[in-house]
């Protein structure tokens, strides 16, 4: 639990730095240019359903409170709207290699593993930043792989797939649903994980 709120408390604070840096002042002005968690909690993203996971030995995943984004103030609306998308996952594969510097310099993952619960934590720190930064980056709105993929599509196909936005998350859970979701983020994650641990 403290690694996802913390986890989702940077990626959500990469998205307020980089639409502030592109000229949107609004995630500034109504105070998520923050790392702290309480500015970006979602009572059921944040708080219920990683509780419920934690309970039910489902996989632990969770969201924060999404940062608004005008897009009236950025220079290159289409452009910019997908760079502040990506800034997210991005943050959290940052994280998970500062995990991974960490395990290096305790003497690798069997030292660490060996280590108790703190070298498990730290291992469950870089496992879990990959996972957000996967599934974050599938490629269907309101997930910023969707949001990505828009910045990186001709309007009219951009536009088509911002109509899916309404029932992106039906979309996500069909896929989580039938294994499909799985079956290809996991080799996708283990790639990663590989060259992390």
């Amino acid at each position: 639990m403290v690694i996802l709120v913390g986890s989702l408390s940077v990626h959500e604070a990469a998205h307020a730095w980089a639409a502030d840096r592109l000229g949107d002042p609004t995630a500034r002005a109504l105070g998520r240019l923050s790392l702290n968690p309480a500015v970006h909690v979602d009572p059921i993203g944040t708080v219920f359903f990683p509780l419920l996971a934690a309970m039910t030995n489902l996989p632990l995943i969770g969201w924060a409170r999404p940062v608004p984004v005008d897009r009236r103030y950025l220079r290159a609306p289409h452009r910019d709207f997908a760079l502040i998308a990506a800034a997210g996952p991005v943050s959290n594969l940052v994280l998970a290699a500062l995990g991974s510097g960490a395990v290096l310099a305790l003497g690798g993952l069997g030292a660490v593993l060996e280590a108790g619960m703190l070298g498990e934590t730290l291992v469950q720190w870089v496992v879990l930043n990959v996972l957000l930064a996967l599934f974050n980056m599938i490629p269907v709105p309101p997930l910023d792989g969707g949001n990505v993929l828009m910045g990186l599509l001709p309007s009219g196909a951009a536009d088509a797939l911002e109509r899916l936005r309404p029932y992106g998350f039906l979309v996500i859970y069909a896929l989580m649903l039938s294994g499909l979701l799985s079956a290809v983020l996991r080799p996708v994650q283990r790639l990663i994980l590989g060259g992390l641990l």
